[in-house]
């Protein structure tokens, strides 16, 4: 347990921003599941719909510092690229 003022407020602040993390990390991987459902169904219209609120959660997340921004752009991509794969097939 922190002893001192300062770390008993750090500590306050962290429990605060974990769950807020928690919060922001869990609607971004349930976006992302969405689009990756829509493509394994091979729903390109669903999976094109779902990638639009993906996009917006991943950003979201990205300015928030929940995870890199490299990380959003790389995930977009990919989501893109498996997008594109099936609306070709189709």
């Amino acid at each position: 347990m922190p002893n001192t003022a300062s770390s008993i407020k750090r500590l306050r602040q962290n429990d605060v921003r974990r769950l807020r993390n928690r919060a922001t990390r869990s609607t971004m991987r349930a976006a992302v599941k969405r689009v990756r459902a829509a493509v394994e169904a091979n729903d390109a219209e669903t999976a094109k719909n779902e990638f639009k609120m993906a996009c917006r959660k991943l950003d979201q997340a990205a300015a928030k510092n929940v995870i890199h921004k490299n990380a959003a752009s790389r995930t977009k991509s990919r989501l893109n690229g498996a997008i594109k794969k099936i609306a070709q097939a189709a």
